[in-house]
């Protein structure tokens, strides 16, 4: 009799999964591998900003499930997962209904806006690929109308950027906008003077970058309050409006972008098992990645929390990377009848980019900052870029960078531009 393997999910965590699967069965004819995911590439999520802020191509940090599968024998399916029929084992999709005996949820997470007001219709997220192509181009929007705006006020708006979330993302993403102005925008448009682009970080707690040693922690901010970026601690995002926000329930930070990094729930499908989740809506599962009561169903990355181990459960590609691997372990595990394995993933460090020069590194023990923590960071992420082609890719694109001027042409028409089409400004997700 053959038995299904069904992995959800095209991240770091399920293209581990199936991987490990393709690998450890073999040719085995009684063993089905299907894969499904809503985008038929590989996101390489470390750099993103560097998309935001025209340093790399799009497509250079996304590889196609197609060439990662190559000579494999695994299927790929690209269709939308629209709910779980745990009992029935079977997943629902956009286009028809699979069935399965062992399941892999890698589906990752959804943007968490804590029901925030108007952060639905006025900010814009930064999680997929189209979502940094988007903020670039309405970046380079806004410095195109700044450029011939004569009131020195609503110029000062339209060059205000607000990143909501202190985290490694908002941290990362602010510090390529502000090389892309200062780099950019400040030499090329003759309308806009130095000191007119105006970045803003937003954090509701008292410290960003949490998770890292906290000397690192302030040498980042310190370089970001150099770099004239305000840092801005305890501010608690009540709403976001059409060209502002508001932070404390009280003031109102005017803005021309407000780009939303808060934080990350767990993916809506979920919603309706009446499985138990933690306050960001993950699934709790055991030490094997089980889900409780479905020990033929186990869950990877952003989509779970470990009940017993939670700093094996951090939302970060090594993490999804470790979980991919034992649930491909405990399902051969299961095939075979031998005892599952337990997870014994713990972080090895963070590192963080604070622009081009600088970095902060936090890797086993090993701190360090400036110049050679930057080239590490470098060094690292191409290291882990998924095969040659893109490392070499990117390789050049950082080059080049270092050496011509950044491209500023606008790759799709903005819509709902808050000069050209009136006073809302758009999201991300928004089409042409």
């Amino acid at each position: 009799m053959t038995r299904r393997v069904v992995v959800l999910g095209g991240g770091f965590g399920g293209i581990e999964a199936i991987r490990v699967l393709e690998r450890r069965l073999g040719r085995r004819e009684d063993v089905e591998l299907l894969l499904v995911s809503d985008q038929n590439y590989l996101l390489f999520t470390p750099l993103l900003p560097q998309i935001a802020s025209s340093t790399v191509e799009p497509r250079h940090i996304i590889q196609p499930i197609r060439d990662i599968r190559a000579h494999r024998r695994f299927r790929f399916l690209r269709d939308r997962v629209l709910g779980l029929d745990l009992k029935g084992r079977q997943v629902h999709l956009a286009e028809g209904s699979v069935s399965y005996d062992f399941l892999v949820v890698a589906l990752g997470g959804v943007t968490q806006t804590f029901g925030v007001p108007g952060v639905e219709e006025h900010a814009f997220f930064f999680k997929g690929l189209e979502d940094a192509v988007t903020l670039r181009d309405r970046v380079i929007d806004l410095a195109e109308h700044a450029d011939h705006e004569r009131d020195p006020t609503r110029r000062r708006e339209l060059l205000t950027v607000c990143v909501v979330g202190g985290g490694y993302t908002g941290v990362q993403l602010i510090a390529e906008l502000h090389d892309f102005f200062t780099r950019y925008v400040v030499p090329r448009y003759l309308g806009i003077q130095p000191g007119e682009p105006r970045l803003v970080l937003l954090e509701a707690s008292e410290h960003i970058l949490r998770g890292v040693d906290p000397i690192l922690a302030k040498r980042a901010r310190r370089k970001l309050a150099r770099d004239g970026i305000e840092v801005r601690t305890g501010a608690r995002v009540t709403r976001i409006e059409a060209g502002g926000v508001g932070i404390n329930g009280e003031q109102i930070e005017r803005a021309g972008i407000v780009v939303w990094v808060a934080g990350v729930r767990g993916h809506p499908v979920f919603e309706e098992l009446g499985l138990p989740r933690d306050s960001a809506g993950r699934v709790l599962v055991n030490q094997f990645l089980e889900f409780p009561g479905f020990p033929e169903v186990f869950g990877v990355g952003d989509t779970v929390v470990i009940a017993d181990r939670p700093e094996a459960s951090v939302p970060i590609i090594p993490a999804a990377i470790a979980h991919g691997r034992l649930v491909a372990e405990n399902i051969l595990s299961r095939l075979e009848d031998r005892p599952l394995v337990p997870i014994e993933f713990s972080p090895r460090g963070m590192l963080v980019s604070l622009g081009m020069n600088d970095a902060v590194v936090d890797l086993m023990g090993l701190k360090f900052t400036g110049y050679p923590a930057w080239l590490f960071w470098n060094a690292l992420h191409l290291y882990k870029l998924v095969g040659f082609r893109k490392q070499l890719q990117v390789a050049l694109d950082w080059g080049l960078a270092m050496v011509f001027p950044r491209d500023s042409a606008i790759i799709r028409r903005p819509s709902r531009c808050p000069i050209c089409a009136g006073p809302k400004l758009g999201r991300v997700g928004d089409r042409t």
